[in-house]
């Protein structure tokens, strides 16, 4: 094995999460979805959807930031932590913090308890749904612009200013683990599975789903899927070397999770080592796959958690034959109007 590959998330690592997290983060279901033309009787194919919706954030972030606020000090506890994100991460976060903080008050007793503060640096355009969630979860909202290296600055600085302890949104060994878990569940649960689909953003999900997938099952393939309009791994992937996209591009996609500018250093390496190929799917697709989920299953997706299903349901000749599918429904934080245009839009 190189030197390179040395430092990627071992299988035991993700294991350890796996246990660390459970008391936070919930072993979420594999929902059957019979898709008419591709998984209906007589194809010979299953499509099982991974509802991280279901998460008590409503999204897989919640494993990650466990993972990673459990192994604090009592002392990092202490002065808090602080991330960048556009609303998953954040809520994450807010939530690891709250529970992990409660941990430090009187026995028994967790009005008495300092809990452990959480500082989220946000873009002006994050949806109004997950800025909600994230004050409500008791965090520290600071504003800033649309791009991703706009959140990262100031993070940052308030690190020099206040001390507080960084939660990266993905970039990151523990983020990695933690969001591993989720493929871990994958294969415990269909361990006949031989294609497992996932959202790319900045990668951590990607990155922690291949690992463990890989590492349990070198037979599976592993696929990310992300917007064409915010393609950067996408070309990453093809080109072998991180591409950013500007903000003004990867703005433009209505899937606000995945609108990071660039795929992580760690994530990208994980990638490498361990991901068949990277799909894009359009905005209308995605759009499609939003109506097609809630009406199949009922699981209700943000336009994020629905473009692994997009893949699944449009771009199958870009995909190797298999005969168990999952596709990660990484999240289901959509606001209400958004999905109720998505689910009455005329489509002729």
């Amino acid at each position: 094995m190189s030197t390179a590959a040395q430092t990627l998330v071992s299988i035991d690592e993700i294991r350890a999460a796996a246990a660390r997290i459970a008391p936070i983060a919930f072993k979420t279901p594999l929902v059957r979805a019979p898709f008419p033309g591709i998984a209906s009787r007589g194809t010979g194919r299953e499509v099982w959807l991974k509802a991280e919706s279901l998460q008590p954030i409503g999204a897989f972030k919640i494993r990650g930031a466990a993972n990673k606020i459990l192994q604090l000090s009592p002392e990092q506890i202490a002065r808090g932590v602080i991330t960048y994100s556009s609303g998953n991460h954040a809520q994450g976060v807010a939530y690891a913090a709250r529970e992990v903080g409660a941990k430090y008050g009187a026995p028994g007793d967790r009005s008495s308890s300092p809990g452990c503060k959480a500082v989220i640096v946000m873009p002006s355009n994050a949806p109004a749904i997950k800025r909600a969630a994230t004050l409500a979860l008791g965090a520290e909202i600071v504003d800033v612009g649309p791009a991703s290296s706009e959140r990262l600055a100031k993070a940052e600085e308030l690190v020099r200013e206040h001390g507080y302890v960084v939660i990266p949104p993905y970039d990151d060994e523990q983020i990695i683990a933690g969001q591993g878990t989720c493929g871990f569940e994958i294969v415990q649960d269909l361990p006949d599975v031989d294609l497992v689909l996932s959202p790319v953003s900045g990668g951590g999900l990607l990155s922690g789903v291949a690992a463990a997938v890989r590492q349990m099952d070198p037979k599976t393939s592993v696929f990310g899927v992300e917007p064409e309009l915010a393609a950067d791994t996408a070309e990453s992937f093809r080109t072998g070397s991180i591409i950013t996209w500007p903000a003004e591009l990867t703005s433009r996609t209505i899937a606000d999770g995945l609108r990071t500018q660039n795929v992580g250093q760690r994530n990208f390496a994980h990638i490498q080592a361990f991901v068949d190929g990277v799909v894009t799917v359009t905005e209308a697709e995605i759009r499609a796959a939003m109506r097609a989920i809630v009406a199949t299953t009922r699981l209700v997706p943000e336009p994020s958690g629905a473009v692994a299903t997009a893949a699944l349901l449009y771009h199958v000749n870009e995909l190797p034959p298999y005969r168990k599918a999952v596709a990660i429904v990484s999240g289901g934080n959509v606001d209400p109007a958004l999905l109720a245009e998505v689910l009455t839009e005329c489509t002729h």
